[in-house]
């Protein structure tokens, strides 16, 4: 018996050993950061045992693990995740950062702060937001992003895509990279580590003059230490026009035609458009009256753009890297009609940068800065430069030519059409291509030097840059034969071509190339430490600019010279305090007042880090900030040397001596007058904020109040006579102040590894003229002074003509001609019984920029899968109509547009009572129907889906063997959705007069491998 027990407990144990043994498994993953980077060092624990490991070198754990355990993976830093264990032999694991954002730093003017301890209104962004959006210019990946900015898009031409920037409503900002004045729109996103923008005097009044604008600073990746980390990406996507305004086509260009004739009292015989080309409109048209959809004939379905990027960063304990290369190509909407050249708009990029970081010895650090890239542009030759091409598309009838045909150009014959016609193709077709190579380089040598021996926190500081700009261009050039369709005389069944001008012959022009080039150098001292409770830090710094072949004045060099200070204080990183000053020179104004100093303050306190904020368990964070301080700018339109006269020209018209006299003799002409008391335009800005956070760190919120006035600003007079017959001077003769608030609101949490985001921004800044040199108005509503920049003003409309009206016998139009049902009726402002000039006042908002700017960027991070959209919106802006767009036939028997037709008065439909928008079809009455009035000017609002994108990470234990840390492929698109009650053309251009290149809307797909 006792050897069957313990027989029995002997198999009970092999049994129970056996058993325990089957339900273990061996459990491998890797551990990253929210970045997708691994995390060395993580703790990975069975809960309620000591049983662990941590990660290695590349984030990876190895553990036997039971089926149904519970993984506890944690880092400092890093909010700890738990994961049960079920069949699956792979665990891979993204911690998700609880830090609440106190230790991030912020780029600012000439250094860096922790945002903990910024005072002043900055906005940052960072190189992943940028890199959501697959548009080919940087600035158009900031539209949405960030409060305090505008980005708005004029045109879609490759090359030519800039979004026009402004900062609190305030244009022609300044742009540094790198701490230094540059251009930065054609640098590849790849490249950007950040992009901070400083909004309020504390920030800006280091620049001193040209800091009153704002300040965007883009800053570069650089090296850092540990093993290279490559990434190779590449994307292909397409583009296509966002919205064209529709044109008629020929048979209603037609009908609208004689029934602009008839309204006109044009009899029925002598009407342009009679019975056979109705007729053959009707059918779809022919050779002799053709029926073309320009739009349709010109544009390519879609326009191919591909991007193309390689970085490498890593680095040692003595030498860090950063390398970049990076190429992009973009095609163009417009077809390639001539074999001979390439007239499509095209745009080849192809960008660099080596930043290297060296510790020459334990004090001293080189920093060395590569960077540029070469534009290649090709467009094609055409009259009245490449708007022209824009301009003569948008003036074309339907019926103005039928394009190429058995490789002729056709257009249409008086004989048949005897109406001037705009053929498109007269503007570009066969005239040849221009090619515009442009290389830019710049050179950065940054020494820092520890002065420690001196005293502890002490650092000399020098810089050295280079920077240049060569521009190569080259045309070639021809004209086409042009053929006219007209019926054969010998066969009027017929159909043959005539010939109207011959081909020219080739021609090649290589103009001398253009350059610019500039240095710029700095040199101070930088102090930081910290006395037990007391951090206190400071800057000293000298700056010198110099700038080769300047845009005027092209033999003597710009300069600008000036010194810059700051001190801040804080105490416990609870009360903080800043002071910045900007002393400049500019040589735009005379000796004795070239020099001036533009100083500001700054206030922070931290209230919770008060011992009483502990117990009150609202806030994990909240700091209110308060600035004051003056700013400068001494510019006009890039004139220079204000107080001197322009230039003296001698006058090769000459003049004429004498009564009735024959004589013409040369004199010298004054450009320009100088103003030898010319000085500073000065701008004080106030601002209050506060940044907070609640529901541990989850939600965030940033609320910032401004107040600005501009004194003294520099504009010429306008109550000078023209019979003065000078061209005025600069002086300082106006004022305005800018007001408006900045709203921030985020959410950001994790549920069960389901990380999503959830951030909106909200801008509003509104301008008033206190102050300029206007001409007394005899009504208060005819004043410009009150209103904002740019205001417009227009007629107000008061419907329609009902009955005719001979304005000759009538009082309230007094020799204002006659007026016939369906013509537009004005309000009489002044009631003096006339409709003039006087009679137009201020409508709308001003089309430059727009008033209230917001966004909305949202997401999620889900295992592999990573999710983000941007929506982007303006208000307060309006569009004037071009005249193509308000004129049927743009008064002088052009294009007819959908709206217009569609829109128009007629007396059928104001006996239905209908809604009528526009003014009847009239060229006698265009003078009266198509004034700059209310009809014309119209709400340009929208919300515009800027940017979305999806992607998927793979990760595979077989990628490691060929050195792979991952793989992601997307798909992301651009200007995808846009809501507008504005809906002739894309409600974020504004084409004027001569047009634009279309908007575009872009569709992309990529992969990217990291090494």
């Amino acid at each position: 018996m006792k050897r069957f027990f313990k027989t029995f407990i002997f198999v009970c144990t092999l049994l129970s050993i056996a058993i325990s043994a089957s339900a273990q498994q061996n459990v491998t993953g890797v551990v990253t950061d929210d970045k997708g980077d691994p995390i060395v060092g993580a703790t990975v624990v069975i809960e309620g045992t000591t049983t662990g490991t941590i990660t290695d070198f590349n984030g990876v754990y190895n553990l036997r693990v039971e089926t149904g355990q519970t993984l506890s993976i944690s880092f400092i830093g890093f909010t700890t995740q738990q994961v049960q264990v079920g069949s699956e032999t792979t665990i891979n694991v993204q911690l998700v950062s609880e830090d609440i954002g106190l230790d991030e730093v912020v780029v600012i003017g000439f250094g860096e702060k922790k945002k903990v301890t910024v005072t002043g209104s900055v906005s940052t962004i960072n190189s992943e937001e940028l890199l959501k959006s697959p548009t080919a210019n940087v600035t158009n990946a900031l539209a949405g992003k960030i409060s305090g900015i505008s980005a708005v898009q004029n045109t879609g031409q490759p090359g030519a895509d800039e979004a026009a920037l402004a900062i609190r409503g305030n244009r022609n900002i300044l742009t540094i990279v790198d701490g230094v004045e540059r251009p930065f729109s054609q640098i590849d996103p790849e490249e950007i580590e950040s992009i901070s923008v400083l909004k309020d005097a504390s920030a800006t009044a280091v620049y001193g003059i040209r800091g009153g604008n704002g300040v965007l600073i883009v800053t570069t990746k650089r090296g850092e230490k540990g093993r290279a980390k490559i990434s190779v990406s590449s994307s292909i996507g397409f583009q296509q026009p966002t919205m064209l305004a529709e044109k008629s086509n020929s048979y209603t260009y037609a009908m609208a035609h004689n029934e602009r004739a008839a309204n006109d009292g044009t009899p029925e015989e002598n009407f342009v458009f009679g019975p056979e080309a109705l007729e053959a409109f009707a059918n779809g048209g022919n050779l002799l009256y053709p029926d073309m959809d320009w739009n349709e004939y010109l544009f390519r379905d879609k326009a191919f753009q591909s991007k193309t990027n390689f970085t490498m960063r890593g680095g040692t304990d003595r030498v860090r890297y950063f390398v970049a290369l990076g190429y992009l190509t973009q095609d163009g909407l417009l077809k390639n009609l001539d074999p001979r050249f390439d007239e499509n708009f095209t745009f080849d990029r192809y960008n660099y940068r080596t930043n290297l970081d060296i510790d020459v010895t334990k004090s001293t650090l080189l920093k060395l800065s590569l960077g540029g890239r070469t534009e290649v542009r090709n467009q094609p030759r055409a009259k009245d430069a490449e708007q022209g091409i824009w301009k003569e598309a948008s003036w074309a009838q339907p019926m103005s030519g039928s394009g190429i045909v058995d490789g002729k150009w056709v257009t249409t014959s008086a004989d048949n059409v005897s109406i001037e016609m705009k053929d498109p193709l007269n503007a570009f077709y066969g005239l040849g291509n221009e090619n515009q190579t442009r290389a830019v380089l710049n050179m950065d040598l940054d020494v820092i030097q520890k002065l420690d021996f001196v005293t502890r926190g002490l650092k000399l500081r020098v810089k050295g840059s280079y920077n240049t700009t060569y521009t190569h261009s080259k045309t070639r050039s021809s004209s086409p034969d042009r053929y006219e369709a007209i019926k054969d005389p010998m066969d009027p069944d017929n159909i043959v071509f005539r010939k109207i001008n011959d081909e020219g012959s080739l021609g090649y022009k290589e103009p001398d190339p253009t350059k610019a080039r500039n240095w710029y150098v700095e040199g101070g001292l930088n102090y930081n430490r910290k006395f037990g409770n007391h951090d206190v830090s400071g800057l000293l710094l000298y700056n010198q600019r110099t700038v080769y072949y300047p845009s005027q004045f092209t033999d003597i060099p710009n300069r600008t010279l000036g010194l810059v200070a700051r001190m801040t204080y804080n105490y416990k990183t609870k009360y903080l305090v800043d002071f910045n000053l900007g002393y400049n020179g500019s040589e735009n104004f005379p000796e004795g007042k070239r020099f001036d100093y533009f100083p500001a303050v700054s206030l922070g306190y931290i209230i919770t880090e008060e011992s009483f904020m502990e117990n009150i368990g609202v806030f994990d964070y909240l700091k209110l900030r308060a600035s004051y301080g003056q700013v400068g700018n001494d510019q006009i339109g890039g004139g220079r040397f204000l107080y001197q006269p322009d230039a003296w020209n001698y006058d090769a018209a000459g003049y004429s001596f004498g009564y009735e006299s024959d004589y013409i003799d040369q004199g010298a002409l004054e450009l320009r007058i100088g103003n030898p008391n010319i000085t500073w335009e000065t701008i004080t800005q106030r601002n209050i904020g506060f940044d907070a956070k609640f529901l541990n760190a989850r939600l965030s919120a940033s609320v910032d109040l401004f107040h600005e006035k501009r004194e003294d600003m520099l504009v010429t007079r306008q109550t000078v006579p023209n019979y003065v017959a000078a061209v005025l001077p600069a002086v300082n003769l106006k004022e305005r102040e800018n007001k408006g608030y900045e709203v921030e609101l985020g959410w950001d949490d994790n549920a069960g590894g389901f990380r999503y985001y959830i951030n909106a921004n909200l801008s509003f800044a509104r301008n008033k003229i206190i102050y300029m040199d206007e001409v007394p108005q005899p009504y208060a509503y005819l004043e410009r002074t009150g209103k904002p920049e740019g205001q417009p003003f227009a007629y107000i409309s008061d419907g329609f003509f009902t009955e005719e009206v001979n304005t000759d016998m009538d009082p309230n139009y007094p020799n204002q001609g006659y007026r016939f049902p369906g013509d537009v009726k004005y309000k009489d402002l002044n009631g003096d019984g006339k409709i003039d000039d006087l009679d137009q006042k201020a409508i709308g908002y001003s089309p430059n920029v727009p008033e209230y700017n917001f966004g909305l960027n949202t997401g999620f991070n889900w295992k592999n899968f990573d999710f983000s959209m941007t929506w982007s919106g303006v208000a307060n802006t309006y569009r004037l109509l071009p005249n193509v767009l308000r004129q049927p036939f743009a008064g002088q028997n052009r294009a007819l547009y959908d709206h217009l037709y569609d829109g128009r008065w007629t007396q059928e439909k104001a006996d239905a009572g209908a809604h009528i928008e526009y003014p009847r079809l009239s060229l006698a009455s265009k003078d009266n129907n198509y004034q700059v009035s209310d009809l014309y000017y119209q709400d340009a609002s929208f919300i515009r889906l800027k940017s979305v994108e999806l992607g998927y990470t793979i990760k595979a234990n077989f990628f490691k063997r060929a050195g792979l840390r991952d793989v992601r492929v997307y798909a992301n698109g651009f200007n995808l959705l846009t809501f507008s009650d504005f809906d002739i053309y894309d409600p974020e251009s504004n084409p004027g007069s001569n047009g634009l290149y279309p908007m575009v809307k872009m569709y992309n797909m990529g992969v990217k491998f990291n090494f």
